[in-house]
């Protein structure tokens, strides 16, 4: 697939089809510029010739929040919808990117795993996503409308390993969008292995724990990944990556009522991260209409994270964004489907 090549590797590419080598580098930059192949300035001998393996995603469906948060519904080539999410913050604009169709993990409180993992995305269609918002947005590859990325839409990006750091390699690709992995955060539910082998392969993305729940028996009634790795697992490989990297791990902290909210569950949490350098971002959950869970109220999300900063453990609220349209993982998705029905 050409989305999933390099510069280099389209003008290899260009020459086994039989092109001048320069063919590969317009393909390159009709490629990242999210340019129909019709538009591009490729003869069209060529572009029949590539017709099949060049990128064709379709903005489905799109949503403009109030406080102007932006959710795309991508179609791809093989029919299937994903999803990103566009937050405007005061310092540039943050992408959330999907690194699966679906997902396999299962948790409880998330609409991306109402119909379990279809198949992971490859490089290039996690890439497809950000070139896509990008030109949404008026940038180009010469100039990004987009400054930070996160890997924390649909999926379990550990859980596609491959696919995502060969998009890390793709989208820092100077030649490219010229990213810096400083201005990427990657989500997970804590894959422990993976979390060890990204601090060896001397990645520098902001790694995100999702970590929900401060005891391993209550966190697996909600995580299914808890029967398989602890919460002291997954924290001694978040200190082992911040000891390779020097990067501050972030822990994902989504209060649900009556089930992790109190201050007994607050002390735990700090009990077990104080001492780390790291940061607690906490969130009333965002209710998915599927699911039976529901978010804390305002002001104990508030009561929670002056508990932890009290108990010496740095921790803010994060900021909710795109509720009024769907802003949970997964949520555009469904909505899409059964649509479609």
């Amino acid at each position: 697939m050409l989305l999933d090549l390099s510069k280099a590797q389209l003008k290899e590419y260009a020459l086994k089809k039989g092109f001048a080598q320069f063919r590969g580098e317009q393909i390159f930059d009709a490629i990242m510029n999210a340019k129909p192949l019709d538009k591009t300035n490729l003869p069209a001998e060529i572009r029949n010739q590539i017709a099949e393996e060049y990128p064709h995603f379709e903005i489905v469906k799109k949503l403009t929040s109030k406080d102007g948060t932006i959710k795309y519904a991508f179609r791809m080539k093989d029919g299937q919808v994903i999803e990103s999410v566009l937050m405007n913050h005061s310092y540039g604009k943050t992408l959330c990117v999907s690194s699966q169709v679906g997902c396999a993990m299962g948790c409880k409180f998330c609409a991306s795993s109402l119909n379990g993992l279809i198949r992971n995305l490859s490089a290039g269609e996690i890439l497809q996503q950000v070139v896509m918002a990008n030109k949404d947005q008026g940038g180009s590859v010469k100039k990004r409308a987009i400054t930070n990325i996160v890997l924390m839409g649909m999926g379990e990006p550990l859980d596609n390993y491959q696919n995502v750091t060969s998009f890390l390699k793709l989208v820092c690709d100077q030649d490219g969008l010229n990213f810096s992995e400083r201005n990427i955060t990657l989500s997970t539910c804590g894959l422990v292995p993976k979390i060890y082998q990204l601090a060896d392969e001397k990645h520098s993305v902001t790694l995100t724990v999702s970590l929900h729940e401060a005891e391993d028996k209550k966190r697996q009634e909600i995580m299914p990944i808890a029967k398989v790795y602890s919460i002291k697992e997954i924290v001694d490989a978040c200190k082992y990556y911040f000891q390779k990297t020097g990067r501050r791990v972030s822990f994902e902290y989504s209060l649900i009522a009556g089930k992790n909210d109190d201050f007994a569950h607050a002390e735990r949490l700090a009990a077990i991260l104080k001492g780390f350098n790291c940061h607690v971002n906490v969130i009333a959950l965002n209710d998915v209409q599927e699911r039976h869970l529901r978010g804390s109220t305002l002001q104990k999300t508030y009561s929670f994270v002056e508990k932890l900063n009290s108990l010496g453990v740095n921790a803010t609220k994060r900021r909710s964004m795109g509720e009024d349209i769907e802003g949970a993982c997964g949520q555009l998705r469904q909505s899409v489907i059964k649509e479609e029905q």
